[in-house]
């Protein structure tokens, strides 16, 4: 590619050496604000290629930060983000975990955290507020029972890891959606199918491993219509309605049960959902920022550059895949946040599917399964620091239990190897 730079590439390495180098030194990787790393680096690319004005440059940056697909994924952000915490504040997390508690055999109990952790994630479209709900409970049934506490983590953070991956007001999910220009019910069906299996052999190793153990857990109360807004905001999904009239009817539903209910008054409802919003805003502005930069890079080769060493020996389509999933993979190592690495990831990968003629739906499927996958895997992941800082653990004692993530790579791998799902029919038939 004759535009191909590697020298535009240096504000990638910025970003790199501020986030991970201060982890290294410091010993934490949220020490650095990924924001403040992501500001700097815009910085030093809109400070590259003299030849250009600054002006000019910074026209470039906006194009690439106003992009209608970034604008669009900032308002799913701050309407999943007002979602997520009117629901919680009425108590309808609470309820949905207490719900399932109470159903679940207890001679299953390892199985049935990870089936609930699946559920309340797929609710609720973040794995650190499912593992924030749901580890407490873990930590009470390993201190009831001879269960491995890294054991019960690991059941968790997997089933915590499947609505991540799957949610449909995940970030993860909107962010790989958005920049590949797929449909959010398309990606859903063949993430779906990709991970089952995954899940279900989880729960068997589980199963398994937890064999002949009990526990009696105290019986407790819930209120099913509080769980109703979850349910709904998944049915009206799954039917094809579209995602900002998905989230608001969730964000009013959960609203008006809060009122009915006494959880909140108009002035308090008004404050959560702010809060909500808020909650989103470091997310949002992330997607703004390497959005510009991105366009910046690109304007200035180091794009051109990527896709060249990304697809030299690229030959198939399958190896084109591949690509994608090493270069979401490598990322989310260098960065420890999946929605992070896809952002970053998502222009290149969509500039290698439309080369080689992956469907939109799959590229973002590849982009979701392996940022999960090994996010699930990451000892200084919010995923693992979460769940040990709640079980008193090291994370690393956690990882030989992360079942989930490890099979989801496997059966990413797989479906890339099969070929599935098999291109649509665009005739119509």
């Amino acid at each position: 590619m004759k535009n191909a730079n590697p020298w535009a590439l240096i504000p990638f390495i910025v970003f790199l050496v501020l986030f991970i180098g201060s982890g290294i030194i410091t010993g934490d990787f949220y020490n650095f604000p990924v924001i403040v790393a992501i500001t700097i680096a815009a910085g030093v690319a809109l400070a590259m290629n003299r030849r250009e004005s600054l002006t000019k440059k910074v026209d470039i940056f906006c194009k690439g930060a106003g992009n209608a697909n970034v604008m669009l994924m900032v308002i799913i952000f701050i309407l999943a983000g007002a979602f997520s915490e009117v629901a919680k504040g009425m108590g309808a997390v609470e309820s949905a975990v207490n719900l399932t508690t109470s159903v679940v055999p207890q001679n299953l109990l390892v199985v049935g955290l990870f089936v609930i952790a699946c559920f309340i994630s797929l609710s609720m479209g973040t794995s650190v507020g499912s593992i924030v709900a749901l580890a407490p409970i873990g930590v009470g049934i390993s201190d009831q029972t001879s269960l491995s506490m890294a054991l019960v983590m690991g059941a968790i953070v997997g089933g915590s890891m499947f609505g991540d991956n799957l949610s449909f007001i995940s970030d993860t999910t909107i962010t790989a959606v958005r920049t590949q220009g797929a449909q959010m019910k398309d990606k859903f069906k063949v993430n779906f199918w990709i991970v089952l299996p995954a899940a279900i052999v989880t729960s068997i190793i589980l199963g398994f491993l937890a064999m002949g153990e009990s526990a009696q857990v105290d019986h407790i109360s819930y209120n099913w219509i509080k769980i109703v807004p979850y349910v709904l905001v998944i049915v009206f999904a799954l039917i094809g309605m579209n995602v900002f009239l998905v989230l608001v009817l969730g964000i009013v539903l959960a609203g008006a049960v809060g009122l009915i209910d006494g959880s909140y008054h108009f002035m308090s409802l008004m404050q959560q959902i702010g809060d909500g919003m808020a909650g989103m805003y470091e997310i949002a502005f992330l997607a703004i920022l390497i959005a510009g930069m991105v366009e910046i890079i690109k304007f200035n080769g180091g794009i051109d550059y990527i896709l060249h060493l990304a697809t030299r020996r690229i030959k198939t389509k399958k190896g084109a895949e591949f690509s994608i999933a090493g270069l979401v993979s490598l990322t989310d190592v260098s960065t420890a946040n999946n929605t992070i690495s896809i952002l970053i990831t998502g222009p290149l990968a969509k500039n290698i599917a439309d080369q080689y003629g992956i469907e939109p739906r799959k590229s973002a499927s590849i982009l979701d399964l392996f940022s999960c996958s090994i996010q699930g895997l990451l000892p200084y992941g919010a995923q693992l620091l979460t769940a040990a800082t709640v079980a008193g653990i090291s994370p690393i004692s956690i990882i030989p239990y992360s079942f989930y993530p490890i099979m989801v790579g496997i059966c990413g791998i797989i479906a890339i190897l099969i070929g599935y799902p098999k291109k649509k029919n665009t005739s119509g038939e």
